[in-house]
């Protein structure tokens, strides 16, 4: 196939700047200048306001006609008309159900890959114009929607490549500017993603050669005619790429719920809504709480169950519930109205810590997506809807997000005298799977069916079943459809529910697919609540009984919740939990108390800061001295590798990026050694602010411990002057998924973080090809013991420390180099000791074996 042309090293606005003068002036091209400090996240260029705009090509034609419609040349697959799969007969389109992997015919799986692709390029029709492609969401946390429209067709190329079903690449450079998206550390995670994107059109193009491209598979691939596909079937990448745009199909929506609303036109082929999205004068019922008897439940996909899965959904947990109370609906927005004007968002105490400061960064004052009308203090409110804002129906759910939710239990609890267990909470997984109305069970108690597998968005809406798998096209009223048995309405469908829990993996999982080793591994980190039972887009597996999906707190999805009394202490799926744990997340209920953990957390940080910024006569003080213990200075020695080598080898002291920076010793060091402009990066939030706050005073004040309760204050100096400090900035930012705007750096460091992660080679991926975080010609220092473990990373992904099929042992050096690739030549290793002090005569040392390679220029 022909690549679609494209600015290959686009991460300069200079770069596109100076070639649109030439364009515009008519004049013969001339010689790119040097820049200084290229505009991307390498720099501190904080003159960067509304710089997204430089990405317009003055595209007039990326609206919707008169009548709502399209241009052909939009559509880059099946256009939405009678015959295309999922449309409807009065024009709009549906979801199809969920294929049955174990009878699906060739044709079954060609029809749910169009309605699939259509789906998508239908609610990208929404967007009205070239600025809303290229926008960032207000909150900064998210790309843009050029990314997404990009990525999902990216999706296919790279998990069929993997899966050895396509055998080169479409366009390499799209397929890795498009590859990884972002999963934001904090709310206040800002981070801009500002480089040149390529246009719309040429996305669109790219597009349409990937559909014709799957679409060729779908037809001769050798599996569809020997069913059932499953886990270790190539097959199983079609469904993993289906399932995957059909998340981004929800998630896509959030985001268009989030754009200004002039900047959207609902599309004419969206599902038509329920009548009371219109219907402001519709009051909720009685929302009281409904007793659910105990029970055990059974939480777990079975192995063979004849449809595609999630790694998470896998395995089989159970549990034996205690006797609940639950809101028969959801919470309605004339509900949460009430704790708005109650001054819900005014007073901290409903708050959790995290919750208020959420609150109080974002200055909210009501829901998101309530949209005021007249002054505060009359609290009269529209509300947005993904494409338009309307009266605010107060029969619909409210939207929002886990901080929020948890806010207004606290609020309602204390408005209702509720203390102890029968304090209003949120849902926990096993109670959400009581109050579940099954029909059919297996022996193991689990369900034996799933109505999403029958079903399309249609069949849904026919008797009001659920408002699930795109059978309407907004949220309708907590009592619209139809309750189960015990009363409870919504239980799947509507919006998501928000849960206690947070997400683990569940006893006797299948471990990660080697197509896709990160989906679900990086959120095993305490951070990532349980959301369960599906929202109104969500389709395919999203819709599924066991559907197990996950957001951060502070995140917007189409996501309410209901409200639980317990009449025990709170028992969620997260407790007690097999590995892998990502970080220091620890799940165990037999821990010791917080206050003990945050006591310890404290101590190893201020053994980390001494190892870091101590002198040898301030780390080894005593009898390590005496035995020549080594180890002291590892940062200084690490960066010194760096430094050296880019001397010896006439690599320029330009731009450094430090993976791993810990509390930030290494990245001052190689600072003060020469480096224009140092990021380091790092996922826990207590190591970053422990580095920011020594570039803020010079210095580092910790407690050295000598014996017992003994103590010797130091002020340790942050290496560099003021000027080399402030060369240094850090983020906090997933190893695993390093933001796509950080390119063509002169180094790179790995510190030690390859044996901490829960996809080793997801950041080695990164290091090369066109947007290579290591530019050409440049310098890559990976660290590591290479100490394995089973509670950070399944052993397939390791680099070594395994046998192979053959039961030779495979070394993690080996490893390392065969996830480099040839773009990559070694320099030089070296083993460096790096001491740790616990007291005067206890100290762990651990020996980092140091590689230095060099990209091929």
């Amino acid at each position: 196939m022909s690549p679609v042309t494209s600015l290959q090293n686009g991460n300069s606005f200079q770069e596109l700047k100076r070639k649109r003068a030439e364009e515009e002036a008519g004049a013969a091209p001339v010689a790119k200048q040097p820049v200084h400090q290229p505009s991307n996240h390498n720099t501190f260029d904080n003159d960067k306001a509304e710089s997204w705009r430089e990405n317009l090509r003055g595209d007039a034609e990326l609206v919707s006609g008169p009548a709502g419609e399209r241009p052909g040349w939009w559509w880059s697959g099946p256009k939405p008309v009678q015959g295309t799969a999922g449309v409807q007969p009065d024009g709009t389109i549906t979801s199809l159900p969920l294929p049955n992997l174990a009878s699906c015919t060739r044709q079954q799986v060609l029809d749910y890959f169009d309605n699939t692709w259509c789906l998508t390029e239908v609610l990208f029709s929404a967007l009205q114009g070239e600025e809303c492609f290229y926008r960032p969401p207000y909150h900064n946390l998210r790309h843009p929607f050029i990314f997404y429209f990009g990525h999902v067709a990216v999706f296919y190329v790279n998990k069929l490549r993997v899966a050895g079903i396509q055998p080169d690449p479409v366009n390499l450079h799209f397929e890795q500017v498009f590859e990884v998206g972002v999963d934001e550390m904090s709310w206040d995670d800002l981070s801009k993603n500002e480089m040149v994107w390529p246009s719309v059109r040429e996305v669109i193009d790219y597009r349409r050669q990937v559909y014709q491209m799957v679409r060729r598979h779908i037809e001769t691939h050798p599996d569809l005619d020997r069913l059932p596909v499953t886990w270790s079937s190539q097959a199983w990448a079609f469904f993993m790429c289906f399932e995957h745009e059909r998340i981004h199909l929800e998630t896509s929506s959030v985001l268009m719920r989030e754009l200004p609303a002039h900047l959207l036109r609902r599309p004419l082929q969206w599902p038509a809504y329920h009548a009371s999205v219109t219907d402001a004068a519709r009051t909720p019922p009685a929302n009281e709480l409904v007793a659910v008897e105990a029970g055990d439940v059974t939480l777990g996909k079975p192995a063979d169950w004849p449809s595609y899965g999630w790694d998470n959904e896998y395995g089989s947990r159970t549990f034996h519930v205690h006797p609940f109370k639950a809101s028969k609906t959801l919470i309605s927005n004339a509900e949460f109205l009430d704790f708005v004007r109650d001054g819900g968002y005014r007073s901290k105490q409903w708050w959790s810590e995290e919750g208020w400061r959420w609150r109080t960064f974002r200055n909210a004052k009501w829901p998101t997506f309530w949209v005021p009308e007249g002054p505060q203090g009359l609290h009269r409110y529209k509300l947005r809807l993904v494409f338009e804002v309307v009266d605010l129906p107060l029969a619909l759910p409210a939207v929002v997000n886990h901080h929020e939710a948890r806010a207004y239990a606290n609020w309602l609890s204390a408005k209702q005298g509720l203390r102890g267990d029968a304090a209003l909470r949120l849902l926990s997984e096993p109670e959400h799977h009581r109050l579940r109305q099954v029909a059919k069970k297996d022996a193991e108690g689990r369900a034996a069916e799933d109505p999403v597998m029958s079903l399309s968005g249609a069949g849904f809406a026919k008797g009001a079943v659920a408002n699930l798998n795109l059978a309407f096209g907004a949220e309708c009223a907590v009592d619209a459809m139809a309750p189960t048995p015990a009363g409870f309405h919504d239980v799947f469908g509507n919006l998501w529910q928000w849960c206690e829990d947070h997400l683990a993996s569940l006893p006797g999982s299948q471990g990660v697919h080697p197509y896709y080793d990160d989906f679900s591994t990086p959120c095993y980190d305490g951070e990532h609540h349980v959301i369960m039972g599906g929202s109104f887009v969500s389709t395919g597996d999203e819709g599924s009984v066991f559907a197990r999906f996950h957001f951060r707190p502070h995140f917007f999805q189409h996501a309410g919740f209901r409200l639980v009394s317990g009449t025990g202490p709170l028992q969620t799926s997260c407790q007690d939990s097999p590995p892998p744990h990502v970080g220091t997340w620890d799940p165990s209920t037999k821990k010791g108390s917080q206050a003990a953990a945050d006591a310890a957390a404290a101590e190893a940080l201020q053994q980390r800061l001494l190892s870091a910024y101590g002198s040898a006569d301030q780390l080894l003080e005593g009898g390590a001295a005496a035995c020549g213990l080594p180890g002291a200075g590892f940062p200084a020695r690490l960066a010194g590798l760096v430094l050296d080598a880019a001397k010896k080898l006439g690599v320029p002291l330009g731009t450094a990026l430090e993976v791993g920076a810990g509390v930030g010793a290494t990245a001052f060091h190689l600072a003060a050694g020469g480096f224009e402009s140092v990021i380091g990066v790092e996922h826990e939030a207590r190591a970053v602010a422990a580095a920011t706050a020594a570039q803020q005073a010079g210095t580092v004040a910790v407690g050295r411990k000598d014996e017992g309760h003994l103590r010797t204050p130091l002020e340790l100096p942050v290496p560099g002057g003021t000027a080399a400090r402030n060369r240094v900035a850090f983020r906090q930012m997933d190893p695993c998924c390093i933001a796509a705007d950080m390119v063509d750096f002169d180094a790179v460091l790995l510190s030690g973080v390859l044996e901490k992660i829960p996809s080793p080679k997801a950041p080695l991926g990164r290091m090369g090809g066109p947007r290579g975080l290591v530019k050409k010609g440049g310098l890559l220092l990976v660290s590591s013991t290479f100490c394995w473990s089973e509670r950070t990373a399944a052993s397939q992904l390791w680099l070594g420390g395994t046998t192979n099929a053959e039961g030779n042992p495979v070394r993690s050096r080996d490893g390392l180099a065969a996830a480099l690739g040839p773009e990559f030549e070694l320099v030089s290793e070296a083993e460096l000791p790096c001491a740790t002090r616990s007291c005067e005569r206890m100290y762990s040392v651990s020996i980092q074996h140091c590689s230095l390679w060099r990209r091929v220029a």
